[in-house]
């Protein structure tokens, strides 16, 4: 196969050029060369594209996935950090678990105030003490 320039990349993997420049700027993958004003791409970048975007999806940090490379490009995946990262998603599932029940719940409860409503005024006090977090990503996919 021929090698890809940065707007075949960007088409065939749904990932927009500026963000593959950036991905190139952190060093999780690597041009080849160019042609004419265009980044030149080996066709083992859309696997490697591939990984990245697992990772991401996984809610791994851009820098947590840097790691997950070989020197030479190939994967070396630390299979601890993947045990810990499934531990975490456990935690953030049981948690939003819970909140999607309570809500629920809130939505039917026949009091005639919310405020009335124990598991809703559980909810609020789980949100005030910072027990309930609003779900996002720790570093933006592109600048």
């Amino acid at each position: 196969m021929r090698d890809l320039d940065i707007t075949e990349v960007a088409k065939r993997s749904a990932v927009p050029a500026s963000t593959l420049r950036y991905y190139e700027e952190k060093g999780l993958i690597v041009s080849i060369g160019r042609r004419g004003l265009r980044r030149l791409f080996d066709p083992g970048v859309l696997e490697r594209l591939a990984l990245i975007a697992l990772g991401r999806a996984a809610g791994f940090s851009l820098d947590e996935i840097a790691v997950m490379f070989a020197p030479d490009g190939q994967p070396c995946i630390d299979r601890q950090m993947l045990t810990e990262k499934a531990e975490e998603l456990d935690v953030t599932i049981r948690k939003l678990s819970a909140m999607r029940d309570g809500l629920r719940h809130a939505a039917a409860c026949p009091v005639p105030s919310h405020m009335e409503c124990p598991t809703f005024r559980r909810l609020l006090r789980a949100a005030a003490s910072g027990a309930i977090r609003t779900p996002g990503k720790s570093v933006p996919q592109q600048r």
